[in-house]
């Protein structure tokens, strides 16, 4: 008999990687400092980080140094990362601690379970999403994070007038990208010299990018703005 409840697709893939002695501490010492609760309780940033300030939310963050990098160069500015991969996290967690930050959170959980379930409407001036996996083969498109249901929810959670920045360095991903955001409503493309008025536009490039750039990948930086 047929399951009458569907596998759920995911846009990612827990790959096996080695967490480190270091990372391991650090996730079981730091993350109930820096993690956000693994709940569907709605959230409340200023409760979160004691005042009312600035908000990126990076989704994906991989190992965090570009997000450290970014809360450490704005420290009035209050950063949430989203990761599921064990790794990154432990590896961001003993970055914040060596640099005494406190700009920083982190979610450790599916990015599109937490948009649903945790985070308010119009709370981000900033949402990041750097380097998403491009599954590359036609029959994997379906898994990409970037799809018409995750951009109304990334509406949802982002002020109007609020920047919305995607980078890739897979070009038919980023053709992808163009083509849903121009089937919405609530997001209007930048040229990025409009972009660079925001001043959350900047960002530090990633290891992941570093090595694309080597093997001679071009990365595409595209920015949306949120209707007001």
């Amino acid at each position: 008999m047929a399951s009458t409840h569907p596998r759920k697709i995911r846009s990612f893939v827990r790959r096996p990687g080695r967490t480190t002695t270091g990372q391991r501490h650090a996730l079981a010492s730091l993350l109930p400092i820096y993690g956000l609760a693994d709940d569907h309780v709605p959230l409340c940033l200023e409760e979160v980080f004691g005042r009312s300030a600035p908000t990126i939310l990076e989704i994906g963050f991989g190992d965090g140094e570009a997000l450290l990098t970014s809360a450490a160069n704005n420290p009035t500015i209050d950063h949430v990362g989203i990761e599921v991969h064990e790794p990154g996290v432990g590896h961001l967690l003993m970055l914040v601690q060596r640099a005494g930050l406190s700009n920083v959170r982190i979610v450790m959980r599916d990015a599109v379970e937490v948009l649903e379930h945790q985070l308010p409407s119009a709370s981000f001036d900033t949402v990041r999403i750097f380097f998403p996996d491009p599954w590359p083969k036609k029959r994997h498109h379906k898994r990409r994070l970037i799809q018409t249901s995750f951009v109304a929810a990334l509406a949802r959670i982002t002020k109007p007038g609020g920047l919305l920045h995607i980078a890739t360095d897979w070009p038919h991903y980023a053709e992808h990208i163009r083509e849903v955001l121009e089937r919405t409503t609530e997001f209007v493309p930048l040229t990025p010299a409009d972009a660079g008025r925001y001043p959350t536009s900047a960002r530090a490039p990633t290891k992941f990018e570093l090595r694309g750039r080597r093997l001679g990948h071009a990365v595409a930086d595209l920015y949306f703005r949120r209707v007001d």
